[in-house]
């Protein structure tokens, strides 16, 4: 016991300082010139680049204590990186750089009657803790933003990506002091304890706003648990709705690419929705690519029948969870609706506020969709998997949230600064 209490300790005074730490840099962060935040991305991005051989080699001792955990492949997926992926890396981080910095931007100024001037500016949130869980990529990502928005941060990886995190951190260290900037603005949580997770989510005097990236326990645990605000998604239950109004072959390809295209990501459709009218015709063309993928389809009776009698294979009737599930996986749940209004009601009841797309001919049904869909992410003819900060324009996202309140959907530069209210004037007093 005195050695676990020690231990809790020692844990306790690492993330106080780490924290303490983080609160003095977000105050250099927040005033340091966009100049200086550039070049800080611009020289870990190269340093990314050029200690590659170095990242592969971290990884590849992740990826294989990963498989001998036995791990599944959609997590080997989501913790393996590449050549392309440490050069995606890179890019994401200069496309930071070429952003225009929030930080300071002055909007709404107005005069009111007693001459005062009132306007908002955009200013920075502070430290942010980002907690996740398998993505390496995340590393370079959140540091890159939160360092442009002008917050410090604070990262918990995962255990099983503890590795591939530090020699990313590593670079991000670099570009820092190459820009004369702090290095506690970016600070890596080196312990794999998951005692440091219930630290960091409970700091409130040095932690603004916490940040889940992961599992579904994951992201439960710290909203339940945290003490600090919480911006998250905690489900990815996508929906693409094919109206009778759909032309047919933007129709198979969305419906094709939104789910089939990665399988293990947030942003990947997990139901389809086809309308009645259409469903005998579009829905074997579907089935067969599904099939050839082996993609397994969890059918409602009606979709089932019209998918048997086109001979199309790796059917199973649909259970009421199923439609509520986030498959991550090779599985599709299916279900054939009368039309535009029970498709929605079936987003509304299923959902999880995410990403849905509807695939329409029918502009006065594009425009209900996007009205009435009460999700973060709301599309016309495109698949869900745009539903992502790079693709956006963001540069990169910290995390997609469904939150309704501060920042909703991809969470990029803007997402992490916050305004306050200023006031210009010349003297006045108030009578």
């Amino acid at each position: 016991m005195p050695n676990d209490l020690t231990a809790s300790a020692d844990l306790h005074a690492l993330m106080l300082a780490m924290g303490e730490s983080a609160r003095a840099a977000s105050r250099v962060l927040a005033r340091a010139p966009t100049a200086a935040k550039n070049r800080a991305l611009e020289a870990a991005a190269q340093a990314l680049v050029a200690r590659e051989r170095t990242l592969l080699a971290a990884n590849a001792q992740d990826v294989k204590a990963a498989r001998a955990d036995g791990h599944d492949d959609a997590f080997i997926d989501r913790l393996a990186l590449t050549a392309k992926a440490i050069e995606a890396m890179a890019e994401g981080l200069r496309e930071v750089a070429k952003l225009p910095d929030p930080v300071g931007a002055v909007t709404g100024l107005a005069f009111r009657p007693s001459g005062i001037q009132v306007g908002h500016m955009r200013v920075p949130l502070g430290v942010i803790g980002i907690i996740y869980e398998s993505r390496p990529n995340v590393t370079a990502d959140a540091g890159g933003l939160c360092l442009k928005s002008g917050n410090a941060c604070i990262l918990r990886g995962g255990s099983e990506s503890i590795v591939s995190n530090q020699a990313i951190a590593a670079c991000l260290a670099l570009g820092l002091k190459e820009a004369g900037l702090p290095e506690a603005a970016i600070q890596l949580v080196a312990t794999p304890d998951r005692a440091a997770v219930g630290e960091l989510i409970a700091m409130e005097r040095h932690v603004d706003a916490i940040v889940p990236r992961g599992g579904k326990g994951l992201i439960e645990r710290v909203s339940r648990e945290a003490r600090v605000p919480v911006i998250k998604h905690l489900d990815g239950v996508c929906h693409v709705y094919i109206d009778e109004r759909a032309d047919p072959a933007k129709a198979v390809a969305i419906a094709d690419n939104a789910k089939t295209q990665r399988y293990g990501t947030c942003n990947t459709m997990e139901t389809l929705l086809v309308a009645r009218a259409v469903a005998p015709k579009l829905l074997p063309k579907i089935g067969r690519i599904y099939a050839k993928k082996q993609v397994q389809m969890r059918c409602c009776a009606e979709s089932r029948s019209i998918l048997e009698k086109a001979g199309v294979t790796g059917l199973a009737d649909a259970t009421e969870e199923d439609f509520r599930t986030e498959w991550l996986a090779p599985v599709a749940s299916v279900r054939v609706v009368a039309g535009l209004d029970e498709a929605m009601d079936h987003i509304a009841r299923y959902g999880s506020q995410h990403t849905d797309a509807i695939v329409t001919e029918d502009w006065s049904h594009a425009q209900r969709f996007l009205r009435e869909v009460d999700s973060s992410s709301v599309m016309v003819n495109a698949s869900t998997r745009f539903a992502d900060g790079y693709e956006y324009g963001l540069g990169a996202e910290i995390g997609i949230s469904t939150n309704k309140l501060h920042a909703r959907g991809p969470v990029g530069l803007e997402g992490l600064t916050s305004l306050k209210w200023i006031v210009l004037g010349d003297g006045q007093v108030r009578d």
